[in-house]
Order: C-alpha cells, then sequence, then structure tokens
C-alpha cells in the first residue's frame, strides 16, 4: 500500500478504494514492480486454476480498482477488481483526420500493440530487469518468447489460448504487424473499419470502394523472399503485377519461380515509387524524380492514366479503349489474333498517338 496501490476516495459516493497506480509515476524502486491479487485457501496455500497447475492469481493493469480487502473471503464468480472504462477521445472530423493521414501513410504508432507472433498457449518465463518474458507455445511444443516492458499492460493470462495476430498487450495496432501475421485481407478490413469509423461520427457517408482502391495502390509492391530462377533479387521491391507475369514466364520454362510478401507502403511514398517517372515528378520531389530517371535512362511506357494526361493523349480506359486499340491494330497491320496473343493491346506501341486519333474521328 503506498507504493503500487493509493487509496482514493470518490468525489461522488465518498467510498474509499485502492486503486493501481501508473508504473510511469512509480519510484525507480517501485517501476519494476506487478501488483497483483492471490488467492488462497484457509491455511495460507495457494490455490489452482481447476484442471491444472497455474496458480489463481491475477495481475492488474494500471488503474484498476481493487474491490476487495486483503483476507477477504470470495466465492466463484466474485469481482476482485475492475477496469475503469476510458473516457472517449477527440474522435471528431478535426481530430480525427489526423488519424485517418496516420493509416493513409501506414505510420507507425509510438506504443504498438504487441500481437502473438503463433497460434498457442500463454506462458509467463523468468522476469528480467525491467521487463516481463511472455512465452506463447505452440502444439508442436515450439516456443516463441517476447520481452515486454513491465509497465505495459499485458491483457492476456497465463495458460489462455491464443491464435496468431491476436492482441497480447495493449495498444495501438500497426498495420505493418497485421499485414505480416494475418495477410492482406484482415489489413484491409481494418484500414477500412478505422478510417470508416471517424467519417461516419460525422454522417459522412463513403462507399468502401473508393478507400479499397487506394489501399490496393498502398499494397502494389511486393519484397522478393526467393528470387528463385527469375531476374529479382532477393531483397527487391518490386510492382506485384511484374512479379507475376516474370514467374507466369518462368513456369512456362520449367523453372523455379520467385516468392514475395507484400509490403505496405504510404500514399505518398507509394505515389514516389511508381514505375512512370512522369506520373512521380507530378506529385512531390520534382528535381529529384527528374534527375533521377535522367541517370538511369528511365523510358515512360505512359500505361497510367495520369502520365497519359499530363502528355496530352486519351486515357487508357473507357468503352472507346478496345474500339481504338482494335482500330489502331489493323492500321499496323496486325491481325486480331495477333493483337489476344500480345495480353496488352493497350501497352503496344504505334507510330499513330491517341491524340491523333481523336482529332480524326471528330473530323
Amino acid at each position: 500500500d503506498g507504493i503500487t496501490v493509493q487509496e482514493q476516495i470518490d468525489d461522488l459516493t465518498g467510498l474509499q478504494s485502492a486503486v493501481v497506480t501508473d508504473p510511469k509515476r512509480r519510484g525507480s524502486a517501485a517501476k519494476d514492480l506487478r501488483p497483483m491479487v492471490r488467492i488462497e485457501d484457509k491455511k495460507g496455500k495457494e490455490l489452482k486454476l481447476p484442471g491444472t497447475d497455474i496458480p489463481a492469481q491475477y495481475f492488474l493493469p494500471p488503474g484498476a480498482i481493487i474491490s476487495l480487502q486483503a483476507g477477504a473471503s470470495v466465492g466463484v464468480g466474485d469481482v476482485v477488481a475492475r477496469i475503469p472504462q476510458e473516457t472517449s477521445k477527440t474522435r471528431d472530423i478535426t481530430g480525427g483526420l489526423p488519424r485517418v493521414a496516420d493509416l493513409f501513410e501506414a505510420r507507425k504508432p509510438k506504443e504498438t500493440a504487441v500481437l502473438a507472433e503463433i497460434t498457442g498457449i500463454v506462458s509467463f518465463g523468468k522476469d528480467t530487469k525491467g521487463k516481463q518474458r511472455l512465452v506463447i507455445t505452440d502444439r508442436d511444443g515450439n516456443a516463441h518468447e517476447e520481452l515486454i516492458p513491465k509497465w505495459r499492460q499485458v491483457i492476456v493470462f497465463e495458460g489462455e489460448h491464443v491464435a496468431k495476430g491476436e492482441t497480447v498487450v495493449d495498444g495501438e495496432p500497426n498495420a505493418h504487424d497485421i499485414l505480416r501475421l494475418l495477410g492482406v485481407e484482415p489489413l484491409a478490413a481494418y484500414l477500412v473499419k478505422e478510417i470508416q469509423d471517424v467519417y461516419r461520427l460525422q454522417g459522412v457517408k463513403i462507399n468502401d470502394k473508393h478507400i479499397e482502391t487506394i489501399i490496393r495502390q498502398m499494397l502494389r509492391k511486393v519484397e522478393i523472399v526467393d528470387g528463385g530462377d527469375t531476374r529479382f533479387m532477393r531483397g527487391e521491391q518490386t510492382e506485384r503485377m511484374r512479379m507475376l507475369e516474370e514467374n507466369v514466364r518462368a513456369r512456362s520454362r520449367d523453372e523455379r519461380t520467385a516468392v514475395s510478401h507484400p509490403v505496405l507502403l504510404g500514399i505518398t511514398k507509394a505515389s514516389l515509387a511508381t514505375e512512370s517517372f512522369i506520373s512521380a515528378a507530378s506529385f512531390q520531389e520534382t528535381t529529384r524524380v527528374l534527375t533521377e530517371a535522367a541517370v538511369r535512362g528511365a523510358r515512360d511506357t505512359l500505361r497510367g492514366l495520369k502520365e497519359n494526361v499530363i502528355v496530352g493523349r486519351l486515357i487508357p480506359a473507357g468503352t472507346g479503349l478496345a474500339y481504338h486499340d482494335k482500330r489502331r491494330a489493323a492500321k499496323a497491320g496486325l491481325a486480331e489474333i495477333d493483337l489476344e496473343s500480345i495480353g496488352n493491346p493497350s501497352a503496344v506501341t504505334f507510330a499513330e498517338p491517341l491524340a491523333e486519333d481523336s482529332s480524326s474521328d471528330d473530323a
């Protein structure tokens, strides 16, 4: 009492209760202490949870209000301590927009939540100075250890079963961890939900497909884990579509394909990492983008929308795209079957520019 717990009097009821103090506000001697409630029998012998060898003890997070006094009798289902509900944070549009920006820029939070690396049973190992050892053991007996600062709030108990990607230490989830452990679809669902929450509070209705389109562009890049027999190097980041095309060629030659995992880029970085240097230069850091493109001798194939608009061509999209593709192919002397074998007719370079097509048609 007075070290990890302080007595507080409720202003409304006038009742006195013991509250667990925040480790950051304790002295250096009490900073590493972890207050807990231990249940013993009448003889003072420590009780075990039914059917296990796990002791009946409950670690208390900072701010927990202890409902019992030492030596009090408890039964099954009695409240030992309660955690007060946090007051709602500022979630209006002005307070929420920075949150939306953080999500779209894929920034890492200051105090990130710790997610379970594997599926298994939770146990606690030997603590080190200032840190507690959290161990998760899977079915095969393989253990994964995580050292967690003692002032962080662990929200799982010893003997609890956790699934891969489940939160074990309280905090704000890191989008990169969700992608690494759970995959693309759970990450997309998380980002859509978090972004929609901000706008729904203001009564703004946004269809999920608009947010999902942005997320798709953020997940456009992959990192090569194993290059196989392709031209990719390990650790290289490349476009997902380019890797898939290269793997198709490798399979046709009975060669080993490349193995990769998705990479999450913020919208600023994703815009600058596009293959088109014209599109990237129109966004930010124009001088740097154009200088690097000139040094590399880069070639822009004008496959996207922005770069075509910038140079004054028709965009490679819309209902008239297939018609113009066939007409230009016929003028270039390609048969329709040859056009289909190319796979992407709009990427074929013809002598006749698209802008002249539209002017001649209008005439």
